[in-house]
């Protein structure tokens, strides 16, 4: 796979680079700031931009708002942007842009080898990714929230792990369940947030933004 990398820390991003090669994949161009990042996408037409939310000159959102307009230029592209700090807000509105193929991580999980490599191919072939972590997070905090304490803690498990960009076979296996019994959890799931069945959405996309725009 070709990846083209924003990242500002010289020691993440040649850590990231030695990785991602070591398995096989190509990074065409490692950068440390957002325009160098567009003008890498251009010019190499990668299969992924795995890319920082904050880059140089403000350190403030520059890799998501270039990895939002990438999107736009490219809609093939996949996305996966690493983040040091847990934001909502950020994760929604990449997810808004077209939710296939986007992925938003914790800079934590890079430790995790092979779960990293796993969302790295996922983002690819065009599913979505979003950290556990984070959906915990959201649904630790959110309690007082009609919609959130109208799920059991099962099916808080279970989004969890479509978040993840899980199949229900997947699921089912992480909780020694039947696939009937995560079908029937999902669909559960997708009710309580009033997600109808619609064949032009990613009903279990929304579910994970519903908990995000919260």
């Amino acid at each position: 796979m070709r990846i083209v990398m924003a990242e500002d820390s010289s020691l993440l991003r040649e850590g990231l680079v030695q990785i991602l090669t070591k398995f096989g994949h190509q990074v065409v161009a490692a950068v440390d700031n957002a325009p160098s990042l567009i003008a890498a996408v251009r010019e190499h037409r990668p299969e992924l931009a795995l890319v920082d939310v904050r880059l140089p000159p403000g350190f403030k959102d520059e890799g998501l708002r270039a990895a939002i307009a990438l999107r736009a230029e490219h809609p093939g592209l996949g996305v996966l942007v690493l983040s040091q700090y847990l934001d909502a807000d950020y994760a929604a509105e990449l997810l808004e842009t077209n939710p296939s193929g986007v992925g938003y991580l914790l800079k934590d999980r890079v430790g995790d080898i092979p779960e990293f490599l796993g969302s790295v191919q996922r983002v690819a072939d065009g599913e979505t990714v979003i950290d556990t972590e984070i959906i915990r997070r959201l649904l630790g905090r959110r309690r007082g929230q009609s919609s959130v304490q109208s799920l059991t803690p099962r099916e808080k498990e279970v989004l969890a792990l479509m978040a993840e960009g899980r199949s229900n076979a997947s699921i089912a296996n992480s909780l020694s369940v039947s696939q009937a019994a995560v079908s029937k959890h999902i669909g559960n799931i997708f009710d309580k947030l009033g997600l109808p069945e619609s064949g032009a959405d990613h009903r279990r996309v929304l579910a994970v933004l519903a908990y995000l725009r919260q």
